[in-house]
């Protein structure tokens, strides 16, 4: 199959090569032009402009910085718009915000072009490996037409839904990474601060209940299915054990902003009566203020995890 490929920085570099490494015709293009110089000793063609990249291919992927170079990539005059035929396809492998996302589907759907998003997460190291998940939002029928290509990029291309929510996906994924790594930086720092020794402290939590389990894991009891009774481990026993660390925080002078937050938050639950239920139904508040409900079927969730 003859794909392009536009984007050969620290991610797309290694995807493009996995591509050619599986037998698949690259015509490739960067923004600077020495970015392709491995891909073109490895068999593929540059292309000097997104357009041309189109006119040569019937697959191409973006692997940009952000919006406004997808932007110009997919829509600008000498874009991808200007070059794909009609019953061709795009996948954005970028980190995107799903508006856009949303915008250049409509714009490819009038000439009659297939637009997916697809961001992926792994890594550099990831991308290299194969060891990569693309969480891909677009027409289902064409994902799957398209499957043994995203193979050849990433080992975990999974169907999220329409287009957009393979973006929305990506987005909710690398933002409770960031909050739990700000969350991770608290709390460490209060403890060594405390008095226990790096390598120590590390050693010891990574062996206790949150760190055997994977994150997202923790989602499958409680919160997915809404339910919150009989409590694995009671609100105010979690409530008694934050009110200690941020107690201890305030002995040794350590600021505990997301510490403080999460108490005040189980002070509320608390404060509705809910003191017996799992400790877990403070996320309850979050669902109300965000205006909705999120009930999954048990057997919806034990199909999930196989």
């Amino acid at each position: 199959m003859n794909i392009g490929f536009i984007g050969l920085g620290t991610m797309g570099r290694h995807m493009a090569s996995n591509l050619i490494a599986a037998g698949h015709a690259l015509v490739v293009h960067d923004a600077r032009r020495e970015a392709a110089a491995p891909h073109v000793g490895a068999g593929a063609r540059w292309a000097e402009t997104p357009r041309a990249v189109a006119e040569a291919t019937e697959v191409v992927f973006t692997s940009l910085p952000g919006p406004p170079e997808v932007e110009a990539v997919a829509l600008g005059a000498q874009g991808l718009l200007a070059g794909l035929a009609a019953g061709t396809t795009y996948f954005d492998l970028s980190t995107n915000a799903p508006a856009l996302v949303r915008r250049i589907h409509a714009a490819f759907a009038a000439r009659g072009i297939h637009m997916l998003d697809a961001p992926v997460s792994g890594g550099p190291r990831g991308a290299e490996t194969r060891k990569l998940a693309l969480w891909v939002g677009g027409d289902p029928a064409v994902f799957a037409r398209h499957k043994p290509v995203l193979d050849a990029i990433g080992d975990q291309a999974y169907y999220v839904g329409p287009i957009g929510a393979g973006s929305i996906a990506k987005l909710v994924h690398n933002c409770a990474g960031y909050v739990i790594q700000t969350a991770l930086a608290e709390v460490f720092t209060l403890g060594v601060k405390a008095g226990v020794e790096p390598l120590a402290l590390w050693k010891a939590v990574r062996q206790g209940a949150a760190g055997r389990r994977r994150t997202f894991d923790g989602l499958v009891d409680q919160f997915l299915p809404g339910t919150f009774d009989p409590a694995a481990f009671a609100l105010r026993l979690a409530h008694k054990d934050v009110s200690l660390a941020t107690a201890l925080g305030r002995e040794h002078r350590v600021p505990m902003r997301l510490a403080n937050a999460t108490l005040e938050e189980m002070t509320e639950a608390l404060n509705r009566g809910w003191g017996e239920r799992d400790s877990r139904v403070a996320m309850l508040l979050q669902e109300e203020r965000a205006g909705v409900e999120i009930r999954v079927p048990q057997a919806a969730i034990r199909e999930a995890l196989g």
